[in-house]
């Protein structure tokens, strides 16, 4: 069994639910939480992308993560968003953050900066440094404008104990192997792409932190389960059974898209903050679709 077993299988990048007037709604997240604990997801993970924590407030988040925390109740494990383009302020973030009741941080790579391989392995230095918690990286340069490269996360996961795991949404499945061929025995490489799960688990991955769980995660995660158990006929049967509402929710970005179809699922509703809107309508009437026909 892996060293950090907790972090293998489906992890579920919670989005956070807004109310018509744009304020928190606690309530649906509420019941977003137990949708996804009866779905028997292995953790969630709290003020991700997903989350659209970069348009919460401190106060906001705060309120997040104690609601969130008094609702799970333990009942899983929890890993919380930390991260930035500034690594002091994520230092002292992390240092002045009530981190009980969390089991890992998932710190995103530095954005926007453009920093070089060895700006983001000082990075992540720093944060390893202070962090109490063990930490998974995030690459996702699709977003940050800026790829950590196969080798960065190498170095990274062999200099520091407490770099456990990548969280790999590079879209570069050949990045994704060269990682999982070369890391340390204990190291946990996650899918960050729903759709690629099901092939980087047979190339070797762990699992995957995922979007499309929020909707589906019964079935999403059994899939991860069957695939990480070998079975990847029955795997391949889940995987295709969600791969084009997967490729809907993203088609106009996310969280939108998913949040179209936890509203559909009268899970919570779809409101999103800008600068984000809703999906356009031709996504919006193929989700219905799809979801309307999913059995």
């Amino acid at each position: 069994m892996a060293k950090y077993s907790k972090f293998v299988g489906t992890g579920v990048a919670i989005v956070t639910p807004f109310s018509k007037d744009g304020n928190v709604d606690f309530k649906g997240l509420t019941s977003l939480i137990e949708h996804l604990i009866k779905g028997k997801v292995e953790y969630l993970v709290v003020l991700g992308t997903t989350g659209e924590s970069a348009v919460l407030t401190k106060d906001e988040k705060s309120a997040v993560i104690n609601h969130v925390l008094d609702t799970v109740e333990g009942r899983v494990p929890l890993v919380l968003g930390i991260g930035g383009n500034n690594t002091q302020e994520v230092v002292d973030t992390i240092k002045h953050s009530n981190l009980k009741g969390f089991s890992a941080i998932l710190s995103v790579s530095p954005y926007y900066n453009k920093p070089s391989q060895e700006g983001i392995y000082q990075h992540y230095k720093m944060i390893a440094g202070v962090s109490p918690l063990p930490i998974i990286l995030y690459n996702v340069p699709g977003r940050t404008t800026s790829n950590m490269t196969s080798e960065t996360t190498l170095r990274l996961a062999n200099d520091f104990k407490n770099i456990i795991a990548i969280k790999e949404a590079s879209g570069n499945v050949e990045q994704c192997m060269r990682i999982i061929k070369n890391k340390p025995k204990d190291f946990l490489v996650i899918s960050g792409d729903d759709n690629l799960t099901l092939p980087l688990i047979a190339a070797g991955a762990d699992g995957v932190i995922s979007v499309i769980a929020n909707a589906y995660p019964k079935d999403f995660s059994e899939m991860v389960r069957q695939a990480l158990a070998g079975n990847i006929a029955q795997a391949q049967k889940l995987h295709y059974k969600t791969f084009e509402i997967t490729e809907q929710l993203f088609a106009d970005g996310n969280p939108g898209g998913v949040k179209i179809a936890l509203e559909l699922l009268k899970v919570c509703g779809s409101n999103v903050r800008l600068p984000l809107v809703k999906p356009n309508e031709k996504v919006q009437k193929r989700l219905k679709e799809l979801v309307a026909a999913y059995k």
